[in-house]
């Protein structure tokens, strides 16, 4: 029992070490790594504390009355006025506190668990890091993610335990960035498994069909502290607004060696690719300054996160709130 406290504190301090080290870039972390080992931590001594600690607690306190009681009746034989009562209920209330070590931990477990499990299956919340999804979504948006449209995943693993739905062109959608998995990225989905998806002169085709567009007066950057053209495009069952800046050539440049590359034609007028089977194509909305499928190919359906649905905060801009297409 004596060797339980340490070795509960040696488990704390690793997880806060991975956390600092995490902070300051030692490693890369991986929060839903993280969350699982809390959870299953906790869970742990929150069943230790619930079959075994507290039951003998619980036992220690009733022998505690049970000897008070006794005394108690003794003294009353004798005659003795008692003054300890005060006293033996202070002792039965330490007996059964919890000690640190369990609060620590199976004092936590509800909430880790309740947020493991709604990050997990249901919605995961997200921050916009750059300006790739412009005018969609801007720098600081914080939004939400659904985990369930596209198929229950298993955590850290992504293993799909459910059908769910297929994603669609238009779907703004979060996946795992396929040069490096650890990475979360946000695009829209534009060809799905089958398409042939063309980019050229910055006009978007699906299947040969070029993609409804109007033209909208000017967006302004704020970030960029310049105006872009703005228009509306219909993608599937989507309107959304897309901006393109007109200085940036049409050619792509430093498109990676990426896997099926060879189910793309790159040209100076853009790209033209053939979307494989099980793959997704995805660009950013703010056309030319988006890292994305034409430069780093594409999104195999196990790297699929989620949907994207709805900004719940930015704390810069709160009528950013609500949801977007």
């Amino acid at each position: 029992m004596r060797a339980i406290p340490a070795f509960t504190a040696a488990i704390l301090a690793a997880f806060v070490g991975y956390i600092v080290a995490w902070y300051v870039g030692y490693i890369e972390g991986n929060f839903a790594l993280l969350l699982m080992l809390a959870t299953l931590v906790t869970g742990l001594y929150w069943l230790a504390e619930r079959w075994y600690f507290l039951p003998q607690r619980r036992r220690a306190a009733e022998a505690l009355e049970a000897a008070a009681a006794q005394r108690r009746a003794e003294l009353d034989r004798m005659g003795i006025a008692r003054t300890d009562e005060a006293d033996t209920r202070e002792t039965e209330a330490r007996l059964l506190a919890q000690p640190w070590w369990l609060d620590w931990t199976a004092g936590l477990f509800p909430v880790i668990a309740a947020v493991f499990l709604l990050r997990s299956f249901l919605f995961e919340p997200f921050k916009i890091p750059s300006g790739s999804m412009i005018p969609t979504l801007l720098v600081g948006d914080l939004i939400l993610v659904n985990k369930f449209t596209y198929g229950l995943r298993l955590p850290v693993f992504n293993t799909r335990i459910t059908q769910g739905n297929a994603p669609q062109r238009g779907d703004v959608m979060v996946f795992r960035y396929p040069p490096q998995p650890s990475l979360d990225y946000i695009k829209r989905v534009v060809g799905v498994p089958g398409d042939e998806v063309a980019y050229l002169n910055k006009r978007l085709s699906i299947n040969g069909k070029e993609v409804p567009l109007e033209e909208l007066p000017e967006f302004f950057d704020q970030d960029a502290m310049r105006y872009f053209a703005q228009r509306q495009e219909r993608l599937g069952a989507h309107t959304h607004r897309i901006i393109v800046n007109k200085d940036v050539p049409a050619f792509i440049q430093g498109a990676s060696q990426f896997k099926y590359r060879d189910h793309c034609n790159y040209s100076v007028e853009g790209v033209v690719c053939k979307v494989p089977e099980g793959q997704y194509f995805m660009m950013g909305d703010n056309r030319d300054n988006s890292l994305d499928s034409r430069y780093w190919g594409f999104v195999p359906e196990e790297n699929i996160v989620g949907k994207a649905f709805f900004v719940w905060m930015n704390f810069g801009n709160l009528k950013r709130i609500g949801s977007f297409d």
